[in-house]
């Protein structure tokens, strides 16, 4: 058992110090880093495909998508009109690294980049552990999943700055409950930001976008 500790704190530490040096090549450029995660289907997604419509033409953006065995996201992402879009294939793996995204970074012109979107392999447990680089991390959690994630999975919600919410149009065909899952974040992580949306209908999506493009300027200016 002490060697397996031992083991898994070797490869965190590695992994730190891989993150930080693609933290540094971000921040020097100011770009804003976002890593999404989720469980599968909560519509990471669908939330970078709806973001791409509203903000492609005001923001350059990169996408890497991280999937287990296949590029179906990074296809969708490429369709929706990402112009800068890595797939990261993981083979199995439950997560992606600091390693993974150290390798596809020079895929990217960082001096003509605004935002870095990385979606996650859909997983709440592993994704926690590991530091990618990103400035933050924003958990999903969609309507047809149980209210009680916060509390079963409080690593990823404590390790989060944003929750979004989505698929409140299907708000009502479950037990879940908006103001339980907010309770249950919160007792997690008090200072957890958190938007309510559907990316079906399109409520509650301006306000990521404004967010979006706040903090891109927000990164900007402390540059400049």
């Amino acid at each position: 058992m002490d060697k397996q500790i031992a083991l898994e704190r070797k490869v965190l530490s590695e992994n730190d110090r891989i993150a930080a040096d693609v933290r540094a090549q971000l921040q020097d450029r100011g770009i804003v880093a976002l890593n999404l995660v989720s469980s599968p289907g909560s519509g990471k997604t669908s939330l970078l495909e709806r973001t791409l419509a509203a903000l492609n033409d005001e923001l350059r953006i990169g996408l890497v998508a991280g999937d287990v065995q296949t590029e179906n996201d990074a296809d969708r992402l490429l369709k929706a009109g990402g112009k800068m879009v890595r797939p990261i294939v993981t083979n199995g793996a439950c997560h992606l690294d600091a390693k993974m995204i150290a390798r596809v970074l020079p895929d990217f012109n960082l001096d003509n980049l605004d935002l870095l979107f990385i979606e996650n392999v859909g997983n709440l447990v592993c994704p926690s552990s590991f530091d990618l680089g990103e400035d933050m991390k924003v958990v999903l959690i969609s309507t047809t999943e149980g209210d009680d994630k916060p509390l079963k999975y409080p690593s990823m919600f404590r390790r989060s700055s944003m929750m979004i919410v989505n698929k409140l149009d299907l708000l009502g065909t479950s037990d879940f409950k908006l103001g339980r899952v907010t309770e249950n974040a919160r007792q997690i992580n008090h200072d957890l930001q958190i938007f309510e949306l559907s990316c079906r209908t399109g409520d509650g999506l301006e306000a990521w976008f404004d967010w979006v493009r706040e903090t891109v300027a927000e990164k900007r200016g402390v540059l400049a």
